[in-house]
């Protein structure tokens, strides 16, 4: 083979588009807003589709798994009647309300007895402050169990 007798693939050279000689159209088609002089496409036109700019929060950022939780500091527990802490106790006590969603409970203030406090997280100082009153802390876990579907499975 020489470089006299080398061919390109046929289909892969394009004859170039003759634009403006005469035609009635000039390369541009028929009818429509891309025919008409002047046009030109706005930045981010998706077609009529809500473009991207559009449909992106403009403040801030919202993410979805994070976990809101009701806090209550350790002083409030004197509203409470008796040495349990719970939520349904803290209810009704209005110490929260009845939505509360996930219960974290605060080091701030000081216990005069020891509680049983039952919540779904505790900082680390009211962790230190209910155990050093003699209390006990534990930790409602609302997680969904997970089932085991290896019974399910083909061998």
């Amino acid at each position: 083979m020489e470089l006299n007798n080398m061919k390109s693939t046929p289909g892969s050279r394009k004859k170039q588009k003759r634009v403006g000689r005469g035609d009635k159209t000039a390369g541009r088609g028929e009818n429509g807003q891309k025919s008409r002089a002047g046009y030109s496409k706005k930045i981010g036109f998706e077609g009529g589709q809500n473009p991207l700019y559009k449909r992106i929060p403009k403040r801030g950022f919202k993410n979805i798994n994070h976990i809101e939780y009701t806090v209550v500091n350790l002083d409030k527990f004197v509203r409470v009647k008796g040495d349990k802490i719970t939520p349904e106790t803290l209810i009704e006590a209005n110490v929260i309300k009845a939505n509360y969603g996930y219960l974290k409970i605060l080091g701030e203030g000081k216990l005069i007895k020891a509680y049983k406090v039952k919540a779904h997280k505790f900082s680390n100082s009211a962790k230190q402050a209910i155990e050093d009153a003699g209390g006990k802390v534990t930790i409602i876990n609302n997680q969904k169990e997970e089932t085991n579907n290896s019974d399910n499975k083909k061998n």
